[in-house]
């Protein structure tokens, strides 16, 4: 078994792509249009399967808002310097929700971001 990908629901599929590509850095790696049931995919990702997993986002036409519930915890990407990260983000126009610093009771560096619809993202610096 291998890790595929992570879908999220979009409410503005071009403003979800922007945020992913040029705030976080990713690639649009395919989009494609479902006319029949009235939805469009976009997978996202440093790298293209099998390399990496990707991040699946859906649009489905007219719906602009979802509601999260209190299941969804967060999204992890590995990054060599979450400092440098963060400032690139916010100099990218991205919401830094919880700066740089080592986790509660470890010496891990994490962050977090909040995506467009309101998703979480944790930075987790690692070395390559």
């Amino acid at each position: 078994m291998r890790f595929l990908h992570t879908m999220l629901r979009v409410g503005d599929m071009q403003r979800s792509i922007d945020f992913y590509t040029q705030v976080l850095g990713m690639q649009l790696l395919r989009q494609r249009d479902n006319e029949e049931y009235k939805y469009t995919l976009a997978f996202l990702g440093f790298e293209a399967n099998p390399a990496q997993a990707e991040l699946e986002l859906t649009y489905n036409w007219g719906q602009t808002e979802y509601d999260m519930g209190n299941a969804y915890g967060h999204i992890a990407i590995g990054v060599p310097d979450a400092y440098a990260a963060c400032e690139r983000i916010k100099a990218a126009g991205g919401n830094v929700t919880r700066e740089a610093g080592p986790v509660k009771g470890g010496t891990t560096v994490i962050a977090f971001v909040t995506d467009p619809d309101g998703y979480k993202i944790e930075l987790i610096q690692r070395d390559a």
